[in-house]
């Protein structure tokens, strides 16, 4: 029943002990070579392109288009923990963000209230692909994508496929237009929630039990983790992040259309993956997924920059995923070797 699996190719504190300064530097190399070549183009990027690149309104723009992105990686990273996946943070975003106005423009609802309804009806969107999986026993990527294709229709026939436009309060505005420290007030979202999530998966029980589950659900179940629990805890806790971005795009937008959304999908599972190849190779991990976020914001700004035509967004995207599967697949296996080995080798 995975869809994925989650386990970590991170060296051990016992295993560099033994190593010289090059094997420790070879040992590292994989952890955080995505880091070393984010910073890498970083500076090359800056060095061809010093007018435009390493300028603040660049900065801006880049936090501006890739926070909502970023919030949705973080989003599907939460059921990879547990080695499942969850297409709905790209598919229900469509629908988040229309809602999210239409319910102030059409039904004249406070937008808090509003932003409440649509935060309870995407964990109820959450609950229901928790169920589908744990209980209905279907298969992750089958059942989120059966559940956002349902959710997309439903957008379409909410707007009957025109726009949804109206004046918004000031409030509503300010949910993403906010400028704070210079910078839009969504990246600091992203790293508000970037930091409970690592200290929630890094340092605390369930997050350990998450990643137990991606590793092997059966092993951890009759370790006495409660699988099923955790695992619709994970997907209600994706529902309600990609409803929450569904909101601050609403925001941003200012208009809702069924149009927009989708293309948002890709590069946040791109973002997750990539995310499984850096800091802990091999398992989804907070900073790692915010690394692969960067780096294709990063290199995308700088080909656009350089006169990239229209297509390159999506070529990239597209050409990253596979390299970053292919990458985690590789982790994976290799890590499999490593564990049939270590038992022989004693």
């Amino acid at each position: 029943m995975q869809s994925i699996e989650s386990t970590a190719l991170e060296p051990t504190k016992s295993e560099m002990a033994g190593l010289s300064a090059g094997q420790k530097i070879g040992r590292l190399i994989p952890v955080y070579g995505l880091v070393l070549l984010t910073l890498g183009l970083i500076v090359i990027f800056s060095i061809l392109l010093p007018d435009t690149f390493p300028t603040l309104l660049n900065v801006r723009s880049i936090v501006s288009d890739k926070a909502i992105i970023a919030l949705l990686s973080l989003a599907a990273m939460i059921p990879m923990a547990s080695g499942r996946i969850d297409l709905t943070v790209g598919y229900g975003i469509v629908l988040w963000h229309i809602l999210a106005i239409s319910l102030q423009t059409a039904y004249g609802l406070p937008w808090p209230v509003a932003v409440l309804i649509v935060l309870a009806l995407g964990v109820l969107t959450g609950f229901i692909n928790g169920l589908l999986v744990e209980v209905a026993k279907i298969d992750s990527f089958i059942a989120t994508l059966g559940t956002g294709t349902v959710l997309y229709a439903l957008a379409l026939w909410h707007t009957g496929g025109r726009q949804v436009v109206g004046v918004l309060p000031e409030g509503f505005y300010a949910l993403n237009g906010t400028m704070l420290f210079g910078l839009p007030i969504t990246g600091f979202y992203v790293l508000l929630i970037a930091i409970c999530m690592w200290v929630v998966l890094e340092y605390l029980p369930i997050g350990r039990y998450l990643y137990a589950i991606g590793a092997n659900p059966k092993a951890a179940a009759l370790n006495g983790i409660p699988v099923r629990k955790f695992v619709i805890g994970a997907f209600v806790t994706s529902g309600l992040l990609a409803a929450l971005t569904g909101v601050l795009l609403a925001s941003k937008l200012r208009i809702g259309q069924a149009s927009v959304g989708l293309e948002y999908l890709l590069p946040a599972l791109v973002g997750a993956f990539l995310g499984s190849t850096t800091i802990k190779p091999g398992r989804v991990n907070v900073w790692g997924t915010l690394i692969g976020v960067i780096i294709l914001a990063v290199g995308i700004s700088g080909i656009q920059q350089f006169g990239g035509s229209f297509f390159v967004e999506p070529l990239f995207n597209g050409v990253t995923l596979l390299i970053a599967i292919g990458i985690a697949g590789y982790a994976q296996r290799k890590r499999g070797a490593v564990r049939r080995i270590t038992p022989a080798s004693k």
